[in-house]
């Protein structure tokens, strides 16, 4: 499996117990569609290697998990900090004009009043504010995502339509 074929589905965050389980943070928006997988992939120099699941239960907005082989405390603390990876197959199919971040990299943003303004670079996910990096006359711009700004994608197209708020370009331009 290449990972390009794939996405970020979690990482193991820590050791649960003593016989092997683990703590994962899933970063998907709804963790019950995960509850019945039976195998993740996880990088390892360079690639992507299968771990299969005894089991994977949802807990307190994190998986408690346990892998095969990995049978002690110290086999589980090797995985600790591991991203988890899989198949862009297993994604739900979203609403027409919806999209995955990983879809509209490269995508150009289309803004309501300004027109055509550069290419999405990359997407940046934190706790506070997910953020789009645009490129904008040899500029980086970011563009925070929220309802009231992002607004769909053509994937035809490879646009987004945005409605940035006044002057949030200038501070860019600005030197």
């Amino acid at each position: 499996m290449l990972k390009e074929e794939c996405f970020e589905f979690g990482k193991v965050t820590r050791t649960h117990g003593l016989n092997g389980e683990v703590l994962i943070f899933g970063d998907v928006d709804d963790l019950t569609l995960y509850q019945g997988l039976d195998a993740v992939f996880i990088e390892r120099r360079g690639n992507l290697v299968p771990y299969f699941l005894e089991y994977l239960s949802l807990h307190n907005n994190r998986f408690i998990a346990k892998f095969e082989d990995i049978e002690s405390i110290e086999d589980a603390e090797a995985l600790k900090d591991a991203q988890l990876y899989l198949p862009l197959a297993a994604l739900p199919k979203l609403e027409e004009g919806k999209f995955y971040y990983h879809d509209v990299v490269d995508f150009t943003i289309v803004d309501k009043n300004l027109g055509e303004l550069g290419q999405i670079k990359k997407i940046y996910t934190n706790a506070a504010q997910d953020l789009i990096e645009m490129e904008y006359k040899g500029k980086e711009v970011l563009i925070p995502i929220s309802d009231d700004i992002v607004g769909n994608a053509d994937m035809e197209k490879k646009t987004i339509q945005t409605n940035l708020p006044e002057g949030l370009i200038d501070i860019y331009m600005e030197e």
